[in-house]
């Protein structure tokens, strides 16, 4: 009786202990983290458990790495995946579990805005931190779509390439398929360059089936595009700002890109081209228009003939000196005639000569306090 009188003493006693060590650590093990902002922490891939609460602890994500291990078997030792986190304040300890458990890591996303050079996007990747990996050659121009791509700490330049390339192709096949019959077009290449002047030449969305209308009307009937991003992109290469007006010496000085001095399209893609614009190449508005001047309100006055035009360009002057910036450009020619230095303005002519896109793409802004952050870049103008 002595006997077993003491061993329900000790296991009373023994109960009585764990109950209010229970008592004790229970709040540890459910309630609140002692986290008190946000804070994004990465877990190397490899790590183990015992690292991974110890790194936690560190962080201040967890107030005891032994109790992060507790909680992680009461809760069935899940896999812990690898990855950049970003935990909450007061994140208790199965809400960390469970969070590394899904794999819920962080995801950033970046802009490419519509009308930008190889160039410049490459530049932009390149200024992304949370990228890795070098891009040693550049993509062709036209072969990325500009869009806005998810990706996670660690993610490569050149995937994001790749990915942006995978996107483009279907955009293009997509164009492509959907084409007029009659178009001029006769290659997905030659689309993907129409596309890209006509990204340049208007910012307004309503304006690229016509602008792209005016562009095949010129070239059934074999005239000069007279299309300024080009001459431009002659010069530069998409590679920087011309950083001037465009001069006369520009607009008759030979380049592959000058459509100023040679007839039909140059030889490929200015800038890469939004899928608007692409559909907007694939199906032209049908019209008469072989020209267009600005009309001092962000769009256009759209002309069939020249005489049509010159009063649109008399009324562009008009507009001109009551403050907006004339532009630096040389006249519009007839069907099949060569360019001359009359009065008019060239089919192209908008405004103000527009720049391209720099390659040296603005800073990425830091990251946010939620789970996905973002790369913010301000589109130049076209």
């Amino acid at each position: 009786m002595r006997f077993f009188a003491s061993i329900v003493t000790f296991l009373f006693i023994g109960l009585l202990a764990v109950g209010m060590a229970f008592h004790f650590i229970e709040p540890k093990l459910n309630g609140p983290g002692p986290l008190q902002t946000a804070k994004n922490v990465v877990i190397t891939r490899g790590s183990g458990v015992s690292f991974i609460g110890r790194q936690l602890e560190k962080e201040g994500v967890v107030s005891n790495h032994t109790l992060f291990r507790v909680r992680h078997l009461m809760e069935g030792k899940p896999e812990l995946k690898a990855g950049e986190y970003q935990f909450l304040p007061n994140e208790s300890l199965s809400a960390v579990i469970e969070q590394m458990a899904k794999g819920d890591v962080v995801v950033r996303k970046v802009t490419v805005p519509e009308g930008w050079t190889a160039g410049a996007i490459v530049d932009l990747l390149r200024q992304e931190p949370a990228l890795a990996g070098e891009v040693t050659t550049l993509p062709a121009e036209g072969s990325m779509a500009p869009e806005t791509y998810r990706f996670m700490l660690g993610d490569t330049r050149q995937g994001m390439i790749d990915q942006m390339q995978k996107a483009m192709k279907a955009d293009v096949d997509e164009a492509w398929n959907s084409r007029d019959t009659n178009s001029p077009l006769q290659t997905p290449e030659q689309l993907v360059t129409l596309a890209s002047i006509v990204e340049k030449e208007t910012g307004l969305p309503a304006e690229r089936p016509r602008v792209a209308g005016v562009y095949v009307n010129r070239l059934r009937k074999n005239m000069m595009l007279q299309s300024d991003p080009t001459v431009i992109y002659g010069i530069t290469h998409g590679t920087q700002a011309l950083g001037r007006p465009i001069s006369m010496a520009d607009l008759t000085t030979p380049t592959p890109y000058n459509t100023y001095t040679q007839t039909g399209l140059p030889p490929g893609p200015i800038a890469n081209p939004g899928k608007a614009s692409l559909m907007a190449a694939a199906k032209p508005e049908q019209h008469e228009f072989l020209y267009f001047v600005a009309d001092g309100s962000g769009g256009h006055k759209f002309a069939a003939t020249l005489d049509e035009h010159n009063k649109n360009v008399a009324n562009w002057r008009k507009v001109e000196k009551n403050g907006v910036p004339a532009p630096s450009m040389p006249p519009a020619v007839a069907p099949g005639a060569a360019p001359s230095l009359p009065s008019a303005e060239p089919v192209g002519s908008k405004g103000p000569v527009p720049s391209l896109p720099i390659t040296t793409a603005p800073a990425p802004a830091a990251a946010s306090t939620t789970t996905t952050t973002t790369t913010t870049v301000t589109a130049p103008a076209k």
